[in-house]
C-alpha cells in the first residue's frame, strides 16, 4: 500500500484554501464541464475512463468551456485561513489535451461576507503569481511574490481548459479579537471565567503547525490541527502498526505562546486502531528554535500524564499547573490514530 501523501508540497505551511479549513469557491467565470467547487477536494484527482455527462467527459476538476472571443477565465476562492501566501500548486493531473497553456494569480483582503462575489471590491486586488505555463497533467508548483494576508484568490486561467486541484500554501493571519463559540462538551470541562477567554493555541487558523513527527504513514500531520471533526479516518492523522519498541509522537508549534488549560484528545472514527494511552509535555522555547534542537530539548515539561485512551471518544484533560508554551509534543503508546488535538489556552500577548 503506497501513503496516501505522495504528492509533491511546500514545507512548514498549510493549504488556506482547503475545503477541510472552511476554503469555498466564491464565484467562476464557467464551469460547464466541471464544477470549480472540485478544485479544493482533498485528494489527487481520479479519471475514470467512459464515465461521460449530458455535456460531455465526466473530469474530477474545474473545466470550462472552450472560449471563442476575447479574454480568459477565472475562479474565485475565499480562503478558509486568511493570512500570507507563499506558494500555489496549480494541478493539471488528468487534464492533457485540454489544461489551459497559462495561469496568473490574484489576491485581495476582503474581511467581511465570505459567500458573495457582489461584497468584493472589484479594485484592490494585487498579482500574487504572474502569468507563467502550465505543465499538462502534472502538479504546477510556483512560488507566490509575498504581498501582506488575503482573504480571498483569484486562479485566472489563460484562455480556457480544465484544473484539477487548486492549493495556495501560506502562513495563517488569526484573529484574536474574534469571538469563539465552543461547543457544550467543551464548556462543560472549563470553568464559567476561564470560556470567553480561551483560544485553541493549536488550531491551524490561529497559526498552528505541526513541525515532525516519528510516522505519518496513513494521515498528514496537520490533520490533527483542522477544525469540526472529520468525516472519517481518513482526515485524523494516523501511523502504522509499530513492530518494534518505542512509541509514536508528533511535535506541535502553537500558534502563539499561551498557557494550556484544556486540552482535548479526540479519537473520532478510530476504533481497532487508537493508541491504547496518550502523554503531552510542553516546552517554552525563544523564537527561531531549529526543529532538531526542539526534538532534544532538555526543558520539556508534562502537561499531561500518560492517561488510557477510548475508542471514538472525545478525551479532556485539565492542566493542573499551567504555565507558558510556545510547542507541544503529543506522545502516543504504541501508535495509531488521532482525530483532533485541541490546546485550549490563554494566549500570552
Amino acid at each position: 500500500m503506497s501513503s496516501p501523501n505522495d504528492t509533491a508540497a511546500f514545507s512548514g505551511v498549510v493549504d488556506l484554501a482547503a475545503a477541510a479549513l472552511g476554503g469555498h469557491v466564491v464565484a467562476s467565470s464557467d464551469e460547464f464541464f466541471a464544477e470549480a467547487e472540485n478544485l479544493l477536494r482533498p485528494e489527487r484527482a481520479v479519471f475514470i475512463p467512459g464515465k461521460f455527462t449530458e455535456r460531455g467527459k465526466w473530469m474530477d476538476g474545474w473545466e470550462s468551456r472552450r472560449k471563442r472571443g476575447a479574454g480568459h477565465d477565472w475562479c474565485v476562492v475565499a480562503l478558509g485561513a486568511p493570512g500570507e501566501v507563499l506558494g500555489f500548486d496549480v494541478d493539471t493531473q488528468h487534464f492533457v489535451g485540454n489544461h489551459p497553456p497559462f495561469a496568473s494569480v490574484d489576491g485581495i483582503w476582503a474581511p467581511g461576507p465570505r459567500g458573495d462575489q457582489a461584497a468584493l471590491p472589484a479594485d484592490g486586488w494585487i498579482e500574487l503569481l504572474q502569468q507563467a505555463p502550465l505543465r499538462p497533467g502534472a502538479q504546477n508548483l510556483f512560488a507566490a511574490q509575498p504581498q501582506g494576508p488575503v482573504t480571498h484568490v483569484r486562479l485566472n486561467i489563460f484562455p480556457d481548459g480544465g484544473v484539477a486541484r487548486f492549493r495556495v500554501f501560506g502562513r495563517a493571519r488569526p484573529d484574536w479579537e474574534a469571538p469563539v463559540t465552543l461547543d457544550p462538551e467543551t464548556s462543560r470541562h472549563l470553568a464559567p471565567e476561564l470560556r470567553d477567554h480561551l483560544r485553541d493555541l493549536g488550531a491551524v487558523k490561529n497559526g498552528g503547525l505541526a513541525l515532525a513527527c516519528s510516522d505519518a504513514f496513513f494521515g498528514p500531520m496537520n490533520n490533527l490541527l483542522l477544525p469540526g471533526r472529520p468525516d472519517d479516518m481518513g482526515g485524523g492523522w494516523e501511523t502504522r502498526r509499530r513492530r518494534g519498541p518505542g512509541h509514536d509522537w508528533i511535535l506541535i508549534k502553537l500558534g502563539a505562546r499561551g498557557v494550556p488549560a484544556l486540552v482535548e484528545v479526540d479519537t473520532c472514527h478510530f476504533k481497532g486502531n487508537f493508541p491504547d494511552r496518550c502523554a503531552l509535555e510542553a516546552l517554552d522555547a525563544p523564537a527561531g528554535t531549529r526543529i532538531t534542537d526542539l526534538l532534544v530539548a532538555s526543558t520539556w515539561r508534562p502537561l499531561v500524564a500518560e492517561a488510557k485512551l477510548g475508542a471514538h471518544a472525545r478525551h479532556f484533560f485539565t492542566i493542573g499547573d499551567p504555565a507558558p508554551a510556545t510547542h507541544v509534543r503529543l506522545n502516543i503508546f504504541p501508535d495509531g490514530g488521532i482525530a483532533r488535538l485541541r490546546v485550549w489556552g490563554r494566549r500570552d500577548a
